[in-house]
């Protein structure tokens, strides 16, 4: 597997529909991280609506068992483990910020427990976990990456759901998207954000529009 070929710190933050993802870096070999990295690109240049067509179609692109599913899954957790449970110490957050993240940090380690077991019971083996890099030095830009990086993982959640084939492990995927998508509401009301959608629904690209867009950027 080759390095992804995209670099947000190479690009322009100014015209980034997300540019808090820009310099998050996903250090590793595996397709999981490819994929992940792929996924934070696609979402840091489009929008979280690029994410979940992004996921669907690089699962699409090759043979995807439930393992590979859920170590794509696992890799997601891995990351947003690290950010509430190391990078949040480094910054040093106060108040409900620091409420939060201890909060949610016990929450994504407990998925990333949940999803070796899962994988594991399958006969799979987790996929070992990624160095990470997180472009945050105070709370302001913390909850700022916070925000977007919750909505990413709906999204990517939302991508990888259709290639699931057993339907318990559909339903254990999306009873941690409903905790990620609450997350994801919490920061945003303590930034002053909409914890909802303007208009009560998502609104997805299509595969062929993030393709179209995003294809050529991001490479195997």
């Amino acid at each position: 597997m080759h390095q992804n070929t995209f670099n947000l710190n190479e690009t322009d933050h100014a015209g980034l529909a997300n540019p808090e993802l820009a310099g998050v870096e996903v250090r590793g070999m595996s397709r999981a991280s490819f994929m992940l990295r792929g996924a934070l690109a696609a979402g840091a240049v489009y929008g979280m609506g690029a994410v979940a067509p992004f996921v669907s179609q690089a699962l699409a692109a090759g043979p995807s068992s439930d393992v590979e599913v859920l170590n794509f899954a696992l890799t997601l957790e891995y990351l947003e483990s690290a950010f509430y449970n190391r990078k949040a110490r480094e910054v040093g957050l106060g108040g409900q910020a620091n409420a939060h993240a201890k909060l949610f940090g016990e929450q994504e380690a407990a998925h990333v427990q949940a999803l070796k077991a899962a994988i594991t019971k399958l006969g799979g083996t987790p996929v070992k976990e990624p160095e990470f890099v997180f472009p945050v030095n105070d709370e302001k830009s913390f909850l700022a990456l916070a925000s977007v990086l919750e909505n990413t993982g709906v999204g990517a959640y939302n991508g990888a759901a259709p290639s699931l084939q057993s339907k318990a492990v559909l339903a254990s995927a999306g009873s941690i998207v409903q905790i990620e998508a609450r997350h994801a509401a919490a920061i945003n009301l303590l930034i002053g954000s909409s914890p909802t959608p303007d208009q009560g629904f998502d609104r997805p690209l299509t595969k062929e529009q993030v393709l179209a867009k995003a294809g050529p950027l991001i490479k195997a």
